[in-house]
């Protein structure tokens, strides 16, 4: 073939055709709307809507076991011969049944960013425009909303038979929101660190581990030696054991601001003056999990 003929082969092969693509003229809905979006998608997500109906169980069935025993403490307080308040506080429901939110957020968090980073689609997402903040905000309250909805729904469902139980109206209100305050701090501060766990790995299976092993394993650990400190006298200690891990951070805090219950061992939990450092010490975690997770995704954004 002679050189003209290759020359001409290639010119035709390099041909620019038009496939009938056209320009988009219509409005630009901008950072907000996308931020917007990703929330959406997330928190709908949590609950596995618009997912496979396998993606629907584990979620779906949690939140029918806290809202099935919320139901049943309504109804066991209301056959109770002298009625006249709820079987178990507001401000404690969250802390005995903290294995079934640590099994949601162990669940959740790795689908809310661990996929994201196992296809690297994350990419994609600043590809558009949205900013790393956005999508950190976006998953972040996505997340704590989750939460709040499955910790908040129960005491709801508390709030409401209470009041067709004809307990105090005014007793009533005042814990239910002792209890909503309690839920949503304890949502946020779970949220961020089940997202940072998860957002560590791409992989699901270590993501959901490693959940597991912050919340519930400490827990388990703190437990048992507030147990032990109790038991052996040291009684002083048992309150700021309660710092190293996340529910009986949560439990200082409401039993120093809110009036609840303290579930350490003698039911002593810490005072005003320490309930400041519980405080400190959760809002601090909650900004180190935001900035943690704003340095992830400023690395795996590129």
């Amino acid at each position: 073939m002679s050189t003209e003929t290759k020359a001409a082969a290639g010119r035709d092969a390099s041909r620019i055709h038009n496939i009938g693509y056209r320009s988009y003229d219509g409005p630009r809905l901008g950072r907000a709307y996308a931020r917007r979006s990703l929330f959406s998608q997330t928190l709908r997500g949590s609950f596995g809507l618009g997912r496979s109906a396998k993606s629907k169980v584990l979620p779906m069935l949690l939140f029918g076991v806290m809202a099935l025993v919320a139901a049943i403490l309504v109804a066991v307080s209301m056959a109770a011969p002298d009625a006249s308040k709820l079987v178990v506080k507001y401000t404690s429901y969250a802390i005995y049944l903290q294995a079934v939110i640590g099994l949601f957020i162990a669940a959740q968090a790795p689908q809310a960013v661990s996929r994201d980073l196992r296809f690297k689609s994350v990419p994609l997402y600043f590809s558009r425009p949205i900013e790393h903040a956005d999508y950190v905000v976006a998953k972040f309250a996505a997340t704590a909303s989750a939460l709040f909805i499955l910790t908040g729904a129960p005491l709801l469902i508390l709030y409401v038979g209470s009041l067709l139980a004809k307990f105090d109206f005014a007793d009533q209100t005042k814990w239910f929101g002792q209890g909503l305050v309690s839920v949503a701090l304890l949502s946020v501060l779970f949220a961020g660190l089940g997202l940072v766990m998860a957002a560590l790995t791409p992989r699901r299976g270590f993501g959901v581990a490693a959940v597991i092993a912050l919340l519930t394993i400490t827990y388990g650990a703190v437990s048992t030696v507030q147990a032990i400190a109790w038991e052996t006298g040291s009684e002083g200690a048992v309150q700021w054991l309660g710092l190293f891990s996340p529910i009986t951070l949560i439990d200082g805090v409401q039993t120093a601001f809110l009036g609840a219950t303290s579930a350490f061992p003698g039911g002593e939990g810490p005072g005003t003056g320490v309930g400041v450092v519980y405080l400190l010490v959760v809002l601090a975690l909650v900004a180190g999990s935001y900035a943690v997770l704003m340095r992830r995704y400023r690395r795996v954004g590129l």
